[in-house]
């Protein structure tokens, strides 16, 4: 008996909706487990497809998701497809795809801003949230910086607009958040 095809639907993921530790724990396995992934005659598996739609959500879980991502880049490459909205942790996760292989839906809108959080309690413990803040904050400027053609200083210059800032599909791909957009 010859081995069954498999179609490009099973080198896909969706990924809709808030960045959380129960959707990211999904997607880090899905992703684990199609990296390695091959057929018998191949040196290395097929690409996969990750499809984002998001608002964002918890930057711990984006990191989580980028640090594997990234893994996973070593075993196969993965193509990172926005579609309707990309938007704050879910920008990183967007450009973390192999370049060349990160696209965009004509239609879809990107958003970057700074890093949000809130607290209370006493000082001592609001400074220590703050300092964490920043350290998030440089941690994504960093890695964003790393997969764009954006300088550090040109995306601390777009967060430091204090607004949410919204970009089309076209000017994502000229940030290079995204290498084209789907025909």
């Amino acid at each position: 008996m010859g081995s069954l095809s498999k179609g490009p639907e099973q080198r896909s993921i969706m990924f809709v909706g808030e960045i959380n530790e129960e959707k990211a724990a999904d997607l880090i396995s899905a992703l684990l487990v199609l990296s390695q992934e091959k057929e018998e005659d191949s040196k290395k598996p097929e690409d996969i497809k990750l499809y984002i739609s998001t608002y964002g959500g918890s930057a711990h879980e984006m990191f989580g998701i980028y640090d594997i991502i990234n893994f996973c880049k070593s075993f196969c490459d993965i193509q990172t497809i926005g579609i309707g909205k990309v938007m704050s942790a879910g920008t990183l996760l967007l450009a973390a795809g192999t370049p060349g292989k990160r696209k965009l839906g004509k239609n879809c809108q990107v958003m970057i801003h700074s890093v949000n959080g809130g607290s209370i309690g006493e000082l001592h413990n609001l400074e220590n949230e703050m300092e964490q803040m920043k350290n998030l904050q440089d941690m994504y400027i960093q890695c964003l910086s790393n997969e764009t053609s954006m300088t550090k200083r040109q995306i601390l210059s777009l967060i430091n607009r204090k607004v949410n800032v919204y970009l089309s599909s076209d000017e994502a791909v000229e940030k290079g958040l995204a290498d084209g957009v789907l025909k």
